[in-house]
This record gives structure tokens, sequence and C-alpha cells, in this order.
């Protein structure tokens, strides 16, 4: 009788991969430093509650274990504190792993490529391949003709015994044109972002890291800008987004969006878009003489009319604005549509849990056009 080989699936009990004990509590660590702004002594003094609770070591490798490692491997530093007084501070390869971490955590399911570019929606002489196939056509490249679709295209057509290829066997292989975008990326600093006992700055920080690190890995020829506006606005380094805090101040959307069409005409990329994180109302604009006209109470007509102004403003210039509003207030909903619709952009309605993925889809989305 014969040995018959079966083929089929084999299940097990999932077993969680093997990670070494600092391995395990600096990915803890690292979501820790994110939530405290980068305040170290705050984070381990959470991590130490965390391991009270969950019994995150043991009697072989305590927390004290795990800060010792940390300043072998160089995440950490000792440093002057603002008052004079000696502290511990990350360095920047604990910067480079926590936005790598975001990174994995929004954006996971992504694979990393050699160069960063980005498909338009037209086909023809580019250089990334598309997987699909059209005929030969006079001027096309010898070096795009895909040989075997060709040779079966012969054999098809001429038959075998009397094979022969012609220029009517001939396809090649479509491509498509690369085109790099410049991006702005403003970000609500406003007191609203950590009112009602919600942590609103956290996730957008996280999600700002990630796009940072996708976009240097995977688009390096794309810029990417990133702002913060309270009262007023102002540029923040990569580096410096954990350290990032919201502050007690209003919200000047108007400050932002003038900032970000300021960055974007310097930039030479054919492709431009501003992406804004915000949860509430603009309630601030600064006055041609230096002062401040404030209005928290409902939307006030005045601030809400120089928004629309920025907005056809962009317009006028092809840069789109996509605004993720994480609330939920239909009045604030009504500003956001009228915004959206004087600058012709987007706008996505959402809470914090999926921020991330619906800003890299449109961030995706958004560089379907050609190089002009």
């Amino acid at each position: 009788m014969e040995n018959v080989t079966k083929k089929g699936f084999y299940f097990k009990q999932y077993e969680a991969p093997n990670q070494s004990p600092f391995d395990k509590l600096f990915g803890i660590f690292k979501e820790l430093i994110t939530h405290t702004s980068g305040d170290f002594d705050e984070a381990i003094d959470w991590l130490r509650e965390l391991d009270k609770e969950y019994k995150l070591t043991d009697e072989h490798y305590s927390i004290d274990d795990f800060i010792e490692d940390l300043k072998k491997k160089g995440y950490i530093r000792d440093e002057l504190k603002d008052d004079g007084t000696s502290g511990i501070g990350i360095t920047a390869k604990t910067e480079r792993a926590i936005r790598q971490q975001a990174l994995d955590q929004i954006f996971g399911n992504l694979k990393r490529s050699g160069n960063g570019n980005h498909k338009t929606k037209h086909s023809g002489s580019g250089d990334e391949h598309t997987g699909e196939f059209r005929e030969f056509h006079f001027g096309d490249g010898l070096e795009r003709i895909s040989l075997t679709e060709s040779l079966r295209n012969a054999q098809i057509n001429n038959g075998v015994e009397d094979f022969m290829l012609t220029e009517n066997d001939l396809v090649v292989e479509d491509t498509q044109y690369k085109s790099q975008m410049s991006t702005v990326l403003m970000i609500d600093i406003s007191h609203s972002m950590i009112l009602y006992g919600e942590d609103r700055i956290t996730p957008a920080k996280k999600v700002a890291m990630a796009l940072a690190e996708l976009i240097t890995t995977r688009y390096p020829k794309d810029t990417l800008d990133i702002l913060v506006f309270g009262n007023d606005a102002w540029t923040i380094a990569i580096k410096d987004l954990p350290y990032l805090k919201v502050g007690p101040f209003h919200t000047n959307t108007v400050a932002g969006l003038q900032l970000a069409m300021d960055l974007l005409r310097r930039k030479r990329n054919t492709n431009k878009q501003i992406f804004m994180i915000t949860d509430g109302k603009p309630s601030c604009v600064r006055e041609k003489d230096g002062s401040y006209y404030m209005n928290s109470n409902g939307l006030d007509e005045y601030i809400v009319d120089k928004c629309y102004s920025q907005a056809q403003q962009a317009r006028k210039s092809h840069i789109p604005i996509t605004t993720f509003m994480i609330a939920n207030d239909p009045y604030l909903q009504k500003f956001v549509n009228k915004f959206t619709e004087a600058n012709q952009g987007k706008a996505f309605y959402t809470g914090l849990k999926g921020l991330g993925e619906m800003i890299f889809e449109d961030y995706e989305a958004n560089r379907k056009k050609k190089i002009k």
C-alpha cells in the first residue's frame, strides 16, 4: 500500500514571543515616556507602580537593573534640569525608538521600501512597476519589454513548430510616475486637549511621530513640517515631539494656517497639503497691532470668518487642507463643514481610535497626482 502524503494545517496553543526582561520593560517604558512628555522620573514612577500590580520583574531583574541597562545602552543620560538640579533625561536614541514604536503601532501593516516614492493614477513612462501589461508601442524602451509574456504571446499566436516573435507579440509592463509631497502637520495644543478627563494630546503626538518616521523611512524624498498652535503658532523639530505638552492656550487656528502656508510657499514640490488635528473651535486671532482678540463663547463670527478666508487662500494656492476633528460637537462640525467647503478639502470626524490609520490613508491618497 502506497504512503499518501496529506497536506493541511497544524494548530497549537499561542506562544508569546520570547522577550528578554529588558525588552519587555523597554516597550512599556517607551509608552510611558510618551505619556509623560519625556519626564523620565515620572515614567519610572509609573513603571514601578505597574510592576507592583502586574509583577513585571522578579528577583533576577529589577527596575533598578532596567535603569542601569538604559544607561549602558545609551537610552538615558545624566543632565541638568531647568531649576539647576541634576536629573536623568532621554537621548536621541530613545527619541528614535519612540517614533519607531509609534510607527509600528499605527502603521504596523506597512513594509519599508528602499526608495520612498508615491504612485500616481497616471501610467506611462514612469519608473514604478504596476504589475499590469499592455501592448508594445513605438518609443517604449527595450528594457521595459516583458520577455516571458512576449514569448507566451508568440507561442499562442504562431504555434511552437513555426515559432517566431513579431512586434505584435511584444508586451511591456506598465509603470507609474513618482510624485513628491510637502506636508505640514498642524497640532492643536490648546488647553481643551486635556480637558474633560481625556488625554487627546498623546494620541496626536504618537500620530505625528509615526508620520515623521514613515516619511523619513518610506518616503525620504517628501518633506514634513510640524507646527503647533495655541494663542500663536510655531514649528517644532521631529526630535521634540516626545516632549510636546498642551498649555493654557486658546485656539488660534488662523495663525496655524498662516504659518503652514508660509512654510509650503518655500517648497518646490508640486504636491502640497496641510493636515490639521484639532478638537476645539477657533477662539483666538492676533490683530495687526499685536494684540489678541479672544472669545471662548460659541463660534465667534469674526474669528471663523478669518478661518474661512485662510481656507480660501489655500485653495487658490492648490493646497488642500484635511481636518481631523477629534470632537463630536454638532456646532463644531458645522464650522468644519463650512471650512472644508471653502477649501474644497476633506474632513474626518473621528475619535482618538483609528486617527493614525485615517491620516495614513489620506496621505497615500493625496499623492495620486501627476507631476507637471
